[in-house]
């Protein structure tokens, strides 16, 4: 007797909690002893259709991969995917017919049943949809089960549909508390440490200037959980802009780690890491400020140190583990 299989099929790009409802119910059909497999495509097939409707990443690869098999349901029970296959969106592969792109699917996955939700479109053009899944359902041995999306409210009691696009708004506006309601944790914003102007060390307050693949916060400082290599966790106060009191021109990501225990009061790396190049992970817990021009370096500095208390109230005492913040961010 074959293993039962469910398969949903999508982006899945942030892994927000409408994805994970998704997952939740192909686990529900198959059981623990079942599988469930995931098909996301990546990149984004606008990357190959049209590059100018490209939309920013929320999430890594291997971190979507990663929050897709760990998922766990609401009494904290693993249901999370046994595979996620990667599908590249080439245009042989965006050319096919929604009967084609199926009989593809069905041919290599076997699938027992497919979930999606009910404005699912595939095949060239999204020709294909829910209607069409169930019709072919038959023929290649599959049933089709739809999950409503699902509803959530935001701080404001304001209800949004859960879907990537309006993560993606609310990080651009700066809720990343919001955000972090949608996805069901705080959102990441993971990078590799570069030089910068090095200013921030000239006035005493040293930043980690961060390079990112992933979508960047409307201008403002933030309060964040670095996570650093080894494990290591420190609150940060994180400037996303131009830093106007220096008339800056180049965006920028700049965090400033709070109590690094560095030798003597001169600025060096940090204590067993070189001085760039290494990677890092912003856990974006709450927005502090707007960003805004100063008549001086010093009238910076003394806003800068009041961020770093606000950052501390927001933050509270720092967990062991990544994801552990999320009840700071839905406070």
């Amino acid at each position: 007797m074959s293993t039962p299989t469910a398969i949903t099929i999508g982006t899945f790009d942030g892994v927000h909690v409408g994805h994970a409802a998704l997952v939740e119910r192909c686990r529900a059909f198959v059981g623990a002893d079942g599988r469930v497999i995931v098909l996301s495509f990546d990149p984004h097939p606008a990357a190959v259709l049209d590059k100018s409707r490209m939309p920013p990443r929320l999430t890594t690869q291997a971190r979507r991969v990663e929050l897709l098999t760990g998922l766990t349901d609401r009494d904290g029970r693993p249901c999370g995917a046994d595979e996620v296959v990667i599908m590249e969106p080439s245009r042989e592969l965006l050319a096919q017919t929604a009967e084609q792109f199926v009989k593809a699917v069905a041919e290599r996955h076997r699938p027992s049943v497919i979930v999606e939700g009910p404005d699912f479109g595939f095949g060239k053009g999204r020709s294909g949809s829910v209607e069409t899944l169930r019709g072919l359902g038959p023929r290649f041995g599959f049933e089709v089960d739809v999950v409503e999306p699902v509803q959530q409210a935001l701080r404001d009691q304001t209800v949004v549909r859960a879907s990537s696009t309006v993560v993606r708004w609310l990080i651009g506006e700066g809720r990343v508390r919001d955000a972090a309601l949608v996805l069901g944790r705080p959102y990441e914003l993971p990078g590799s440490v570069v030089k910068g102007d090095q200013r921030g060390r000239e006035i005493g307050i040293p930043t980690a200037n961060i390079v990112s693949a992933c979508m960047s916060p409307g201008d403002g400082v933030y309060a964040a959980i670095a996570h650093l290599p080894g494990g290591r966790t420190h609150a940060a106060a994180v400037n996303i802009g131009e830093r106007p009191t220096f008339d800056g021109l180049a965006h920028r990501i700049e965090a400033h780690l709070l109590d690094v225990d560095r030798e003597g009061d001169a600025w060096a790396p940090l204590p067993g890491l070189p001085e760039y190049g290494w990677e890092i992970t912003l856990e974006l817990i709450g927005w502090v400020r707007d960003q805004v021009r100063f008549g001086s370096p010093g009238e910076l500095v003394a806003q800068i140190h009041r961020d770093i208390e606000r950052v501390r109230a927001i933050i509270g005492p720092i967990g062991p583990t990544r994801g552990g913040h999320l009840q700071g961010a839905l406070a």
